[in-house]
């Protein structure tokens, strides 16, 4: 759906480590020396659910198929990346192209990795890395208001934006994020925010990167993280990226094991995949045949006729109707033959929203 969350952090705090973990492969290099990664590295992360597993126990089928994420593992910003410092300006635009942010934070000590700053401190690490977004929101407004300055002398609605974005201006000149401004909903910031795509506006998930002894108890670096996320209104997903890399290529009960010696329940990176798929405002509904369960990604809200247009477009442009058992229904009552015995199958129509966790079957004519 060309949705995207980006790993960002100031070099060599386990961004391409934590990257080599969620895509199950070592294709993002990890080095101990900063800017080890030069191009952005991409990947299709599936979306782990276990009610695809359960699905799949009743329908047998030849596959399954999750929702996935994609993840760019961005190179490390360091204080005057907004200037063009370290490798600055070409990886905040690529910032810029995902909608939710994955902010990688150093919560341990070791001395044989370097850190950029000499010292851990994870509140000033993010100061550093929130505050070049802002600054280079800032360099943005001023080429836009330039141009409005213009445009506003035989343009009313040029003039009306160009209000608001010099009141934009003067809240991030007080170093205050974007996403604090208090006209978020006004339509002109809302065309400002569609083009500029303000750095600082965008939804934050600090990874707590720890050590394997932190796994069990969070230690006072990560308690810091929780309370400054929790002042910004932000999540806090605690792992220990070398951990979580070391599970690629284990099974699901081998790896369910490696969690429990550390009395882990639930691997950090799973967590981050959930978290972020809701961030970005997804849900999934399903499809239960012989030849796949699937799991297809839609907008929360999303109506039965565009849901069907994931599938295809001709679904959407001949919508007659949707069938629909809830995810509970289905299993509870062993497959959809027996959930409609038992009166669980619904037809819904072209205003029905679908639910997550919806087994959909979709009536159309073209």
């Amino acid at each position: 759906m060309g949705l995207g969350v980006g790993i960002v952090g100031l070099p060599n705090v386990g961004k391409s480590t934590t990257f080599n973990a969620l895509t199950k492969a070592q294709n993002a290099e990890a080095q101990n020396y900063p800017f080890c990664t030069i191009e952005p590295n991409k990947a299709i992360v599936p979306v782990p659910d276990k009610r695809l597993d359960e699905l799949a126990k009743i329908v047998n089928p030849n596959k399954i198929q999750h929702s996935t994420i994609d993840f760019v593992d961005i190179a490390g910003l360091v204080k005057g990346a907004s200037k063009g410092e370290g490798l600055g300006n070409q990886f905040l635009s690529n910032i810029r192209e995902v909608e939710v942010i994955l902010h990688m934070v150093r919560c341990f000590d070791d001395e044989n990795i370097t850190h950029v700053e000499g010292e851990i401190d994870p509140i000033r690490d993010i100061e550093i890395i929130e505050t070049e977004l802002i600054y280079a929101d800032m360099t943005q407004l001023e080429k836009k208001i330039e141009k409005l300055k213009k445009q506003a002398k035989f343009d009313k609605e040029a003039s009306a934006q160009l209000e608001v974005a010099n009141a934009l201006m003067a809240h991030v000149e007080d170093l205050k994020p974007i996403k604090t401004f208090e006209d978020l909903e006004d339509e002109f910031f809302i065309v400002l925010n569609k083009e500029l795509k303000f750095l600082s506006n965008k939804t934050i998930i600090y990874g707590a990167n720890v050590d394997e002894d932190s796994l069990l108890e969070e230690n006072d670096y990560v308690k810091k993280v929780k309370e400054y996320a929790k002042a910004n209104d932000s999540d806090v997903i605690m792992l220990c990226a070398k951990v979580e890399e070391e599970l690629v290529g284990l099974d699901d009960d081998e790896a369910k094991e490696f969690l429990i010696d550390f009395g882990v329940e639930e691997s950090g990176l799973e967590k981050i995949i959930h978290t972020a798929f809701d961030k970005l405002g997804l849900q999934s509904y399903f499809t239960a045949g012989v030849v796949e369960v699937r799991a297809w990604t839609i907008h929360k809200g999303c109506k039965a006729p565009a849901a069907a247009a994931v599938i295809h477009n001709d679904f959407e442009k001949g919508f007659i109707k949707a069938e629909v058992i809830a995810y509970d229904d289905f299993v509870a009552c062993g497959g959809e033959l027996k959930s409609k015995e038992a009166g669980k199958l619904r037809l819904e129509g072209k205003d029905y929203i679908v639910q997550d966790g919806d087994v959909m079957h979709f009536k159309f004519n073209v």
